[in-house]
């Protein structure tokens, strides 16, 4: 079992408050993110998927795989979707020196153009958060982790953790990776039929 919240305790959010963690909102909203993408049949599943429900999301980008999968991050933008850079090779803030992180953000940038980002595995240091909060990006973090990255986990847990923790103005993390595709590919369409029978509207994070 990794080790993980599924829920972001309101402490963290209150020591990083430069970070999007979750939206204020009275109106049912709820912002579904994937990360690690694009990849084939994956993503293109998600969009299926969202297509059903005229529901829109944020896809947190690897460069490397928007450079080899380039008509599916065309088609996560023709259908009206927003994209944020979740940097070129999947770099871990913590582990990396501060300006091979940046010039990796900025290589991915190349790619995605999109002043949103997330750092992969949610890790980064305050100095490189820093940087890219001049650079005008906004850090777009989360409430709600689904867990469907972990495997130790079933389909159904990853299901119910986004369901009992899901609130109005919610950030939801989900993954349109391989790792991922079996969690995916059996919560997804029951999130959205869940929420969208209560009313919840599925947005896309602007920039």
């Amino acid at each position: 079992m990794k080790l993980y919240t599924v829920k972001t305790p309101g402490i963290i959010r209150s020591i990083f408050p430069n970070y999007i963690w979750r939206f204020s909102s009275t109106s049912k909203e709820i912002y579904l993110t994937f990360d690690d993408g694009p990849t084939p049949e994956v993503t293109e599943f998600v969009l299926d998927e969202l297509q059903k429900f005229n529901a829109k999301a944020t896809f947190f980008c690897i460069g490397k795989n928007v450079k080899c999968n380039h008509r599916i991050y065309e088609r996560i933008l023709e259908e009206g979707h927003a994209v944020g850079n979740h940097t070129f090779n999947h770099l871990k803030g913590t582990k990396t020196k501060n300006n091979i992180y940046l010039e990796n953000v900025a290589h991915a940038a190349a790619h995605i153009h999109s002043k949103l980002f997330r750092p992969p595995y949610g890790k980064l240091r305050s100095s490189q958060g820093k940087a890219l909060r001049k650079k005008g990006y906004s850090i777009v973090m989360w409430d709600v982790l689904s867990g469907d990255f972990d495997t130790s986990i079933t389909p159904e847990t990853c299901l119910n953790n986004v369901l009992q923790n899901t609130k109005s103005g919610s950030i939801v993390v989900m993954h349109d990776s391989v790792k991922a595709k079996d969690k995916v590919y059996y919560s997804l369409p029951k999130i959205l039929a869940h929420f969208a029978e209560k009313g919840f509207e599925f947005k896309a994070i602007s920039a």
